[in-house]
């Protein structure tokens, strides 16, 4: 039957009724489009967990500060519905219009307030409250019953399964691990923005990312130690840091050590050129 393209949120609704109906388990992978193969893998994953696959394309407005690429966020609608189709995608939604989710008069918004906390969420202020509003409102309007997303974006990650937890919205939140290009560079659609030189040098971050798990399995623990080895990597390239911090995996909260069986995260931004990009790594647990 190949991949349909709903346009409507009434189209939606009607294409989620019929799937209740039928009794039929649904897998959602919400993304702003412009895929790559990060995307696809959740996709994937989508379709051995349930029986039916939908895909969201939407560049949510809310998300983006008034500084921030909105305007030159890359899209590709019929690229992107071809990639869905080869992932084995039954329903893309790809509301025509930001109207379709914010209609005039809206005027609800979700704030998840502890994980959103520092990190992004401090230097990109907002941006958690649209994430979490749209993605409150994917899950509402499809009611999945597992939903894909990527660790890369790990913050993101923990404010949503904090959000579906906290309103009871019933779906299994599943983080999938980040997928890299064969050198190591974190996909992500905003490498587009790179050029050649400032890809090579975005590579740092990964490099980083790894001398510091490197330190862990030899023993070092501390916070300054795992963080001054991403921050070497960067600063020989000449990125500009955004911020390196060592966290509680799950709470998010600072950490000045990594204990024994501890669960922690490593987590870098910094902008090559002006690309901003992020990376994270698992150090412990």
């Amino acid at each position: 039957m190949g991949t349909a393209v709903l346009r409507t949120v009434e189209e939606v609704k009607a294409w989620v009724a019929g799937l209740r109906r039928e009794g039929r388990r649904l897998a959602l992978v919400p993304t702003m489009g412009f895929l790559h193969e990060g995307h696809l893998s959740l996709m994937r994953e989508g379709r051995s967990r349930a029986d039916v696959v939908a895909t969201s394309i939407f560049v949510n407005p809310t998300q983006f500060g008034p500084k921030e690429d909105l305007s030159r966020y890359p899209r590709d609608l019929s690229g992107d519905v071809a990639k869905c189709a080869s992932a084995g995608v039954d329903v893309v939604f790809a509301p025509e219009d930001p109207k379709a989710m914010y209609p005039p008069g809206y005027q609800t918004y979700v704030e998840v307030t502890e994980v959103s906390q520092g990190l992004c969420g401090e230097r990109r202020p907002g941006h958690f409250r649209g994430v979490a509003t749209i993605v409150t409102q994917l899950l509402c309007l499809f009611r999945p019953d597992v939903a894909l997303f990527g660790e890369k974006d790990y913050q993101q990650l923990q404010v949503i399964k904090a959000l579906n937890r906290d309103l009871h919205l019933g779906a299994d939140i599943v983080g999938m691990a980040t997928v890299r290009e064969p050198d190591g560079l974190a996909m992500s659609s905003r490498n587009a923005y790179l050029s050649p030189e400032e890809r090579k040098r975005a590579l740092s971050l990964s490099r980083g990312l790894k001398a510091a798990q490197a330190l862990l399995r030899e023993g070092t623990r501390e916070a300054g130690a795992l963080v001054g080895a991403v921050r070497r990597e960067l600063e020989a390239a000449g990125l500009r840091e955004d911020y390196v911090e060592l966290v509680d995996a799950e709470r998010l909260t600072s950490l000045a050590s990594v204990a024994p069986g501890q669960s922690a995260r490593l987590l870098v931004a910094a902008f090559s050129g002006t690309t901003r990009l992020i990376d994270n790594m698992p150090l412990g647990g």
